[in-house]
């Protein structure tokens, strides 16, 4: 029983293969272009899904990366400002100088009325 079961699926999928059509008649054909044009359909119909789920994960992956890349070069900038500044006073510009800005760009605040001060550099000869 089981034998004849088993030749009975090999038959059927070497059919469903193109394989030993000679004995079908044009109905059986018909039947078997309906079977494999559905199963076509369906294969067409998960290929195109999984396509789509890759494109979208794609996507988001490329969105992320241009995230990444935008606070990357937020993080340079910021570097290169630092870099900037540290450059000046390599020039010669005295603390003084530095401290004489900052102050001209934020009007001093009395914390406390603290009389620390704090210079940076070597003093130059005038």
């Amino acid at each position: 029983m089981l034998k004849k079961e088993v030749a009975e699926k090999t038959l059927e999928l070497r059919k469903l293969r193109g394989e030993e059509l000679h004995g079908l008649d044009m109905e059986d054909l018909m039947k078997l272009e309906q079977t494999l044009e559905g199963g076509l359909g369906r294969v067409l119909k998960t290929k195109g899904e999984r396509y789509m789920k890759e494109i979208s994960a794609l996507k988001r992956k490329g969105a992320q990366l241009m995230e990444e890349n935008t606070q990357l070069k937020q993080q340079v900038q910021v570097v290169n400002i630092s870099v900037g500044q540290t450059h000046v006073l390599e020039q010669g510009q005295s603390s003084e100088s530095i401290t004489n800005n900052c102050s001209l760009a934020d009007p001093p605040q009395d914390y406390d009325s603290s009389d620390t001060s704090l210079k940076l550099g070597l003093p130059f000869p005038n």
